[in-house]
């Protein structure tokens, strides 16, 4: 029998949901009742996604069910790499597209096809022929009119420059795939009007959600390449890119392993451990202001009342079971509290155990800043080749900070 309802949240304003201080237990229903196995779990587990629909992220649009590749190019690069880059269609009247760049590592005796897939959404487009740098005409003394600035965070690389990025990855015998995230929906306040939201007027979904949804599509069409080892696939994203994937994770069951990296709040980072007065760095309440593209506008609402949340982030970390979630972030990143993600870490743990995979939820913490570095490529491929390759990986992956380990 199913053991959850979500008519209450749908039936209660914001205003009178009860005041949660304490993280809320993904183990203990609303009405009091325990989750105590596996198929309890299963059914806990869709309640949990309907309220985070509800409340955080919107509705996405099922799988399109259509989702076709072609060919713009394909080369050899150095090292026996070799790039292609494919153009997705899918949606209604197939109108809905964008491009992704496939790295395939070169095969050796040792590695072989098929190959573990890293699915990443970039800040970065690949082309042959990046534009220059640009530059204000006017401030050169010319009379022409200033260049027109690319969207924010938008930068275009080469692809002999993107797979220098992953010769780490390549290196060790996992394919990798990425796309420029802003095809899937603009990164600004008015972005109902670009990438996938005009195919889909009925959904209430938001830019994460968005762009979890394109990582989808990705899989949609990787599920038939050769090249893929279909029980690997990897989400990994870096900072607002990260909460993409953690959602991706969260609500698609292909990824065998979801690596958010300096997700912070919104992210890996507990909500009622983030935010003024809540242990600092940014909060609920600066997303709701300076984000709100992020997510639908019922999150905003909890903006001084974050105890009223019916969840917190470790529900995504622990919506990932029992599959492999790793969250590596840097000691010194101030865009995200070590604290808020530890305490998500620790309140993520009773789900995994409850599972029988402890091992299966990983955190690493390395110094540094809020940037994707070698270090944060190290530990994902080092707990994937434990956890996902089962090879003899002698690390651990459960080290605190010594500030944050519990008493």
């Amino acid at each position: 029998t199913e053991i959850y309802t979500l008519s209450l949240h749908d039936a209660l304003p914001i205003y009178d949901l009860p005041v949660r201080a304490a993280m809320p237990d993904p183990l203990v229903t609303d009405d009091g009742k325990t989750i105590t196995t596996p198929e309890q779990w299963q059914q806990r587990r869709e309640q949990m996604k309907q309220i985070i629909e509800h409340y955080a992220i919107g509705h996405a649009p099922p799988p399109p069910g259509n989702v076709t590749g072609h060919e713009r190019q394909s080369k050899m690069l150095t090292n026996g790499v070799s790039y292609r880059l494919i153009h997705l269609t899918f949606g209604p009247g197939e109108k809905l597209g964008f491009d992704i760049s496939i790295f395939l590592p070169a095969e050796t005796k040792g590695i072989k096809a098929p190959f573990p897939v890293i699915v990443q959404p970039s800040f970065s487009a690949i082309s042959e022929n990046p534009p220059p740098p640009v530059t204000n005409a006017i401030a050169a003394g010319t009379n022409s009119a200033p260049a027109k600035r690319p969207p924010a965070y938008h930068t275009v690389i080469t692809p002999e420059a993107a797979a220098k990025q992953y010769t780490q990855a390549l290196n060790r015998g996992y394919a990798v795939v990425t796309f420029y995230y802003q095809d899937c929906g603009a990164d600004g306040r008015d972005f109902r009007p670009t990438g996938f939201f005009p195919a889909y007027p009925g959904y209430d979904w938001a830019d994460l959600a968005a762009w979890a949804w394109g990582m989808s599509r990705c899989v949609d069409y990787l599920e038939r390449q050769n090249f893929a080892d279909k029980s690997k696939f990897i989400a990994v994203g870096h900072s607002r890119l990260g909460k993409a994937v953690l959602v991706a994770g969260a609500f698609d069951e292909r990824f065998a392993l979801c690596a958010p990296a300096g997700s912070g709040c919104g992210g890996t980072g507990a909500y009622r451990f983030n935010g003024q007065g809540r242990g600092g760095r940014e909060g609920l309440e600066d997303i709701a202001k300076n984000f709100p593209q992020w997510t639908i506008p019922r999150l905003a609402e909890f903006s001084g009342q974050v105890e009223k949340l019916p969840f917190d982030q470790h529900w995504l970390i622990d919506l990932v079971a029992p599959r492999v979630f790793i969250a590596p972030d840097g000691l010194n990143d101030t865009s995200a509290s070590v604290n808020a993600l530890v305490q998500s870490y620790l309140a993520a743990k009773p789900a995994y155990a409850l599972l029988g995979v402890p091992d299966h939820l990983g955190i690493n913490f390395r110094p540094g800043k809020h940037m994707l570095v070698p270090e944060d490529w190290t530990a994902i491929l080092d707990f994937s080749d434990q956890q996902l390759r089962k090879l003899d990986v002698k690390r651990r992956f459960d080290q605190l900070p010594p500030a944050e380990t519990p008493p």
